[in-house]
């Protein structure tokens, strides 16, 4: 399997040649920057698969940048944790509210972000590389496009299983209907937001299985997500 490419956004010289080494070490492809324009071009020049972005950073500020990657279909769906020296309460919200999917207050040990790095990465690598995601009994072939719960076809739209997809790729993260419009139907897209809901209905349906929990949970003000169910 090819190394995962990450690129790495800090403005801190000594942190950042720090971090580089130690993710080089551990069979990382590392691209660096200091400057919030450049992650811009690098990530649409290549698409990494895991961004580290700090959020003091020179030219456009980090959670801005994490706002353009979300905003964009190429970049939509690449995890992004957040670097900051900032621990105020609402400053950590509004990262993850921006698109982060980690948050890590400086300072902080090289060694807990390898493991989150490394905790994100085993969850998207099959994703990546084409082989069948699990979560929970719920088991997502992307090359066959065959999907199945407790070992049972399920018949699934193309919407239906792009939504739940997008939902095996971070399971248990919750997602706002804005974020499931960009991130199914694409920036830009025109679709209403109450369509979202429509689709979830459609895509409960589909998934549900007798004496089974439905494994979307809907979380009141904030949106959906996927639960694991065994």
């Amino acid at each position: 399997m090819p190394a995962a490419k990450l690129l790495l956004v800090e403005d801190d010289p000594a942190l950042s040649e720090l971090l580089e080494y130690r993710f080089q070490n551990e069979g990382y492809e590392v691209r660096t920057t200091s400057d919030g324009d450049e992650a811009l071009v690098l990530a649409s020049e290549e698409r990494p698969d895991l961004v580290i972005l700090d959020w003091m950073i020179e030219g456009t500020s980090g959670i801005e940048v994490c706002r353009r990657l979300r905003r964009d279909k190429e970049t939509a769906h690449v995890p992004i944790i957040m670097l900051t020296a900032r621990e105020a309460e609402d400053d950590r919200i509004r990262g993850l509210d921006t698109g982060a999917d980690d948050y890590l207050t400086k300072p902080f040990s090289p060694r807990e972000l390898l493991a989150r790095v490394a905790a994100v990465m085993r969850r998207i690598r099959p994703a990546l590389a084409g082989e069948t995601i699990s979560v929970g009994d719920i088991s997502l072939d992307p090359v066959a496009h065959r999907v199945e719960r407790k070992g049972q076809t399920l018949q699934l739209g193309p919407t239906e299983y792009r939504l739940l997809k997008f939902f095996m790729e971070s399971p248990g993260r919750v997602f706002n209907r804005s974020q499931l419009l960009d991130g199914v139907w694409g920036t830009g897209s025109d679709i209403e937001l109450r369509t979202v809901d429509v689709h979830i209905r459609r895509l409960r349906k589909a998934i549900e299985r007798e004496g089974a929990p439905d494994p979307i949970r809907t979380v009141r003000s904030a949106g959906y997500s996927l639960e694991p169910i065994n």
